[in-house]
């Protein structure tokens, strides 16, 4: 997936707006590694026809879009860092709970983002993430970090590993 910051003309007003939250956001909780990759699906989202965020508020798609990503990526696990509650999250949108989760939702079916999606994993935790490396080999599912290279080379070429573990 090629994850860039274009948006068309008619969405950069609304982009800017949400970037800005989730900029100012990310500054003071999170890190620039999550920042810029909200910053992408933010645009992905713009690029979206329609757009859903043409309707809307801005922190609401600025909560739902780093929820997405969080959620993708471990922001809720205590053990993790960054790390933040999704209260803590919520409350600095200015959202109740169930509309940012519910937001997030939106987002997280629309984009297809889960755990085996690595197009929004933070390129940080990629090696952490034993979901991005679980292939099926003879309908068995193994870690394809202990798989042969010819297997694993197999599994790059075809697009399912991020890239070949040394």
């Amino acid at each position: 997936m090629n994850k860039t910051i274009s948006v068309p003309k008619k969405m950069e007003e609304k982009y800017n707006e949400i970037a800005t939250i989730i900029e100012e956001f990310c500054s003071v909780h999170l890190n620039k590694e999550y920042e810029q990759l909200c910053l992408q699906l933010c645009a992905a989202l713009c690029r979206k026809r329609p757009s859903p965020l043409e309707k809307g508020r801005a922190n609401t798609w600025a909560c739902g879009i780093v929820h997405a990503i969080g959620t993708a990526n471990f922001l809720f696990d205590s053990s993790q860092h960054p790390t933040i509650t999704p209260k803590e999250l919520y409350e600095g949108f200015g959202v109740s709970g169930g509309t940012g989760s519910s937001k997030s939702k939106q987002i997280r079916d629309l984009m297809k983002i889960d755990y085996f999606n690595t197009d929004w994993a933070l390129p940080s935790k990629l090696a952490d993430n034993p979901m991005v490396w679980m292939i099926s080999v003879n309908g068995f599912a193994i870690d394809a970090r202990n798989a042969p290279k010819e297997i694993q080379e197999h599994a790059y070429k075809m697009g399912i590993i991020p890239y070949i573990p040394e």
